[in-house]
């Protein structure tokens, strides 16, 4: 009969480690010592134990599948063609293309692309029925992918005010172009504002949904897909079991309207902890960042270059940020495993707390009104300032630690003949109906009299 290393040893049960730990411990408490509670109240153990285990509803995180996205900021139709034909040809496997008006020669950007059976996001930051009449064209002529990660609510949210359109309101206009086309996905949630505004984890995957949910119950037919647009932060497992509790949530919400209705995830590594200074650190974080994304389900992650904050697009940050992502999949073999994360009792546990603590904000977001609602009043804004301001007072008292910026800082660092782009908050006085969330990165402050002092 063939045995196993394991039938030498005795198991150990959950109660008997406790029992070790304390006596280890010598007379300190058990609780204060070697618990931590999250900001999102989630008491994190020193172990994760079988005994303490249930296996959480079925979460398909198709890791094997993902793909490697690149960013391209369309301003000039030449070297916009230039930079994805050879991204393209340094192993980038899908694209996302910011069009900032509708004036923008969408057919010459695309003509010459090799985009068969690839996919291509494009982030649109205005609403024409016919510039997506074009792409729905285009995408069947191509034999692509295309979706478009239209999202009103999102604008609204981020700059104050709506779309300016012909029609009645946005979600008219949505509906008219739903209708106008076929073989697009149009709806996304821009889901990074919150996480980069600085909102806790069950604030993020909570406001997404509700977000997603306003589509669904204004839009007339409804979408086989919705794209959230995510931020990832640096809590490694946190930010792994962030995705994995999204899609189970979303798979319940979508039950009630189609079970067939997708999620599509495209992720990219946060704003909020990068800095100017140290900037090398950066890629650091980016890396496991992007980990988190990949283990944690991502469709397609967007790395962020390390120099984003400061520089303006270049070759140089492009292809660090690209060779990132290369390496995981092709000689960290990140791409051999699906569902990566599954029997992990630690991540298993934090999936189950992050989607209850989430799923009850959302229900109270619901019976609240909804979550445009809580956007127009105010609500929204408020509850994701005090949990920034939470952790700014942590990074602030150097609890929350980011390297070379306020712990071991290099005095002779010089970044002010440096700045291509204004690193800061940006202040665009207007007339707005709401009071925008705002992005604001946690260094901003102490960067800044730093450069006052250069």
């Amino acid at each position: 009969m063939a045995t196993t290393l394991f039938d030498d040893f005795s198991p150990v049960s959950s109660k008997q480690w406790k029992q070790k730990i304390q006596f280890e411990l010598d007379g300190a408490d058990y609780n204060e010592t070697v618990i931590w509670h999250s900001p999102e109240d989630i008491q994190v153990k020193p172990f994760y134990h079988r005994d303490e285990f249930s296996k959480t509803a079925a979460v398909e995180t198709k890791a094997a599948d993902f793909k490697i996205c690149q960013n391209i900021f369309v301003y000039d139709i030449e070297k916009s063609i230039q930079r994805a034909v050879n991204t393209i040809e340094r192993g980038a496997e899908s694209l996302r293309f910011t069009i900032e008006n509708d004036k923008t020669d969408i057919q010459k950007l695309l003509e010459n692309l090799p985009l068969e059976n690839r996919i291509v996001y494009f982030n649109l930051k205005f609403i024409s029925i016919d510039f997506v009449k074009l792409l729905d064209t285009i995408s069947i002529q191509k034999k692509s992918t295309f979706y478009c990660n239209i999202d009103p609510i999102g604008h609204f949210a981020r700059e104050g005010n709506w779309f300016t359109t012909t029609d009645k309101n946005n979600f008219e206009t949505i509906n008219l172009i739903s209708k106008a086309t076929t073989n697009l996905s149009l709806i996304s949630i821009d889901s990074g504002l919150y996480q980069n505004a600085g909102a806790n984890i069950t604030q993020q995957i909570a406001y997404s949904l509700a977000h997603a949910n306003e589509y669904l119950n204004r839009l007339t037919t409804l979408p086989k897909q919705i794209v959230f647009e995510i931020s990832v932060g640096t809590n490694y497992f946190f930010e792994i079991a962030k995705l994995r509790a999204l899609r189970m949530i979303f798979k319940l919400i979508a039950s009630e309207y189609d079970p067939e209705l997708e999620c599509h995830l495209l992720v990219t590594p946060t704003k909020r902890n990068k800095t100017i200074y140290d900037y090398n650190v950066n890629m650091l974080r980016t890396t496991t960042e992007c980990m988190s994304a990949i283990l944690g389900g991502a469709d397609a992650v967007a790395n962020l270059p390390y120099d984003s904050l400061y520089h303006k697009d270049n070759e140089f940050g492009d292809r660090i940020a690209r060779n990132q992502l290369l390496v995981l999949k092709h000689e960290s073999y990140f791409d051999k495993v699906n569902n990566p994360a599954d029997g992990s009792y630690y991540i298993e546990s934090l999936t189950m707390q992050l989607a209850e603590k989430s799923l009850k904000l959302f229900k109270d977001i619901e019976a609240d009104g909804g979550f445009l609602k809580l956007l127009n009043d105010g609500t929204i804004k408020k509850k994701i300032q005090e949990s920034a301001h939470k952790e700014q007072e942590l990074f602030d008292s150097k609890k929350e630690v980011l390297l070379g910026t306020n712990k071991y800082p290099n005095k002779d660092d010089k970044m002010k003949h440096d700045l291509e782009l204004f690193p800061f908050v940006k202040v665009k006085p207007r007339k707005t109906l709401i009071t925008p969330i705002i992005e604001k990165r946690l260094a901003e402050k102490l960067e800044q009299e730093r450069l006052e002092l250069e």
